[in-house]
């Protein structure tokens, strides 16, 4: 055959351009599975703390949106402090109204009231709104970070160190299973009287109905409630989950799944692990707090409150 001519070696190109282009859309598109993330796993008696399963759990890896537990937890002890109401009107900054999806879509200079940000991270996993309680907290997000990490290590999560509130990958932002589960523990304990908001399958954020990143979850694993999801490319699909059976709470946590269903599956696996090597009678002592160090320059924060009396305050209290 002769050499191919100017328009067949035209059509060469142009079909090899088309081919390159569809390869980079593919590549650009939200991935479906993540299969470099590093797994993780760890599985508590919430009760007690006993370690019922490690598996990699103090690696410290990507926790992605796991950190808006801490987000929140911080924006619960303004709360109950006194400093910040759930009615209090939060305004916009530029830097919340900067952030990437997953967003409720806030502007810049807009007020909102806390309740509808609190409802977006923890629901939707809101990175605006989630950034938009660290900054009106704090007055910036470096100055939010560095709270959060000094709130972990009074924790207790000695592996943890937070550049951001939402969990978008950055340097230095990292954690481990362990300590996300420590941290799930402590929202339970510590603030039960908000903890209903992880279960909500969708909830009203003032400027939209949001559905709950972990509802095929919660609905499909008995006695699950709670409590926060988490994916970027890094990390892959995180999970830190709580349920409860005849009176025994599980609270696990999974890095590293490659997909949403794989993650879930992960996790039953871990909590059903869990509830066969709980003890039915375990004693049930109020976890342990460790005291803030100067910084705080408040009150100290009450006790964590025992599980007898978590019921009861959780009916209580509505919003």
């Amino acid at each position: 055959m002769g050499e191919p001519t100017a328009p067949r070696m035209g059509q060469y190109v142009r079909n090899f351009l088309f081919l390159v282009a569809l390869s980079l859309v593919a590549a650009c598109s939200g991935p479906k599975e993540s299969a470099a993330a590093p797994y993780a796993a760890f599985v508590m008696d919430a009760r007690t703390g006993e370690t019922l399963h490690s598996d990699n759990a103090d690696t410290r890896l990507h926790p992605a949106s796991l950190t808006k537990m801490m987000t929140l937890y911080i924006a619960f002890e303004e709360i109950e402090r006194g400093n910040l109401s759930l009615d209090t009107m939060v305004t916009v900054s530029k830097n919340a109204a900067a952030q990437p999806p997953s967003r409720l879509g806030l502007k810049a200079g807009q007020k909102i009231q806390l309740r509808y940000l609190i409802r977006a991270a923890a629901v939707k996993s809101a990175n605006d709104a989630a950034s938009a309680i660290g900054d009106h907290i704090a007055g910036s997000q470096d100055k939010f970070a560095a709270r959060m990490t000094r709130t972990a290590k009074a924790l207790g999560m000695k592996s943890t160190s937070f550049k951001n509130a939402n969990g978008l990958t950055a340097k230095g932002h990292l954690s481990t299973a362990h300590d996300m589960s420590i941290l799930g523990r402590h929202l339970f304990y510590d603030f039960p009287q908000y903890y209903n908001i992880f279960s909500r399958r969708s909830t009203d954020a003032g400027m939209a109905t949001v559905q709950n990143t972990n509802r095929k979850f919660l609905d499909s694993y008995k006695g699950a409630d709670g409590i926060k999801t988490g994916y970027t490319g890094p990390a892959g699909f995180n999970l830190t989950a709580s349920a409860e059976r005849g009176g025994v709470r599980i609270i696990a946590t999974v890095f590293g799944g490659t997909s949403t269903p794989h993650r879930n599956s992960k996790m039953t696996e871990l909590l059903d692990l869990g509830f066969r090597k709980a003890g039915r009678n375990s004693r049930q002592p109020r976890p342990p707090i460790t005291p803030m160090p100067n910084w705080w320059h408040k009150p100290k924060p009450k006790p964590m409150i025992c599980p007898q009396s978590q019921a009861d305050r959780r009916r209580r209290f509505v919003w």
